[in-house]
This record gives structure tokens, sequence and C-alpha cells, in this order.
């Protein structure tokens, strides 16, 4: 059984691990802990991987956010995969950083890299996860603080929240997402 990993964020340097990049650390993190290698694929970073019977196609846009949902659509048809056994995991500014929440479906709530995947995919019904980074930024600055690195003091918690989604994207594929949003949806994480 197949299962795409996509996670969203823009590929540079300058957008290396800051907070609209953690699908991108989160699907690092998950290829790393089960001991696979990232080759550059078409539209996307690519790397498979085995694990308890299942095959993860984990994938990491080079589309930059914007335009996100043609490496997701490309992959899933390539790979034939379903909607439902494709799990995205992105960054969420309306959740504070304690938070993580897993969904079957939903609106995009204003962020480019869903809106894309809506667009290609022609639907609001595809799992994700939206990792919580906060709003802690002045009036219309959101931009920056998106595209801003973590604060030191905020590393740790992220640390622990990218080591629990790893736990969920494995529960997703084996227990299936409603187990897997019990596990998360009501957690919040602290140090």
């Amino acid at each position: 059984m197949k299962f795409l990993i996509v996670g969203l964020g823009n590929i540079g340097d300058e957008y290396a691990h800051t907070r609209h990049n953690i699908g991108f650390d989160v699907v690092n993190a998950f290829v790393q802990k089960h001991g696979g290698i990232f080759s550059t694929g078409r539209l996307a970073y690519t790397a498979e991987v085995k694990w308890k019977g299942k095959t993860f196609i984990c994938i990491c846009p080079t589309t930059y956010m914007n335009l996100s949902g043609k490496a997701m659509k490309y992959w899933m048809d390539k790979e034939k995969i379903p909607l439902e056994r494709s799990l995205v995991i992105v960054d969420e500014v309306a959740l504070p950083i304690e938070k993580l929440r897993l969904r079957p479906g939903g609106s995009a709530a204003g962020h480019n890299g869903l809106k894309s995947l809506e667009e290609e995919l022609a639907t609001q019904d595809y799992p994700r996860l939206r990792f919580g980074i906060g709003n802690n930024y002045p009036k219309g600055k959101q931009s920056d603080f998106v595209l801003g690195k973590w604060k030191k003091e905020e590393e740790p918690l992220v640390k622990i929240k990218i080591e629990k989604t790893v736990e969920v994207i494995e529960t997703f594929a084996v227990q299936g997402i409603t187990a897997a949003m019990n596990q998360v949806n009501n957690q919040v994480f602290s140090l």
C-alpha cells in the first residue's frame, strides 16, 4: 500500500528552517528516521521509504509554495495514490505554536499552498496536518513572520512537535486518520 506525504515549503537557503517551511522539515525528519534519501525528481525533491509493509512517497515541492498543487497532483497521478492516502503537512498561523491539527479536509483558510492544492485537485477533501506556528507578529507583518526563523526559545518545542508529527504520519498510515486525529488534535505541546 502506497502513501503520499507532502511537505509544503519553499526551496532555497533563505527559506530553510523558516516557519513557512515546517512541512519540509517534518518530511525530512520522517525520511531520515526511516533511512530514506532525497533525490531531485520532477517538480519536487522525492524520497521513497518502506515501513511496516507500506511504501511512502515523500515529496517537498520545488515549485515554491504558491504552485505546490502541481507537484502533489503529478506525484499522486504518477504513483497512483488516492487522495485519502495522501497527507499534506503545512504551517498554520491561526493555530498557536503549542498545537497540531489533523483534518480529512477543509478550506485553505487563506494559505497559498493549500489554495494551489485545491485548484489542482479540484477538491478541499484531502488530509492535512496543520502545524501551529502562532501569530505573534505586528499588524501587516505576517509575511515577515512566516518567512522568518523560529526564535531560540521556540526551537525545543518545535523539535518536539516535529517528532510528534512524524509519529502522526505513521499512525495515519497504520491505523487511519481517525486514530491519528485522536492522537494529536486535543493535545497541547509544552516543554
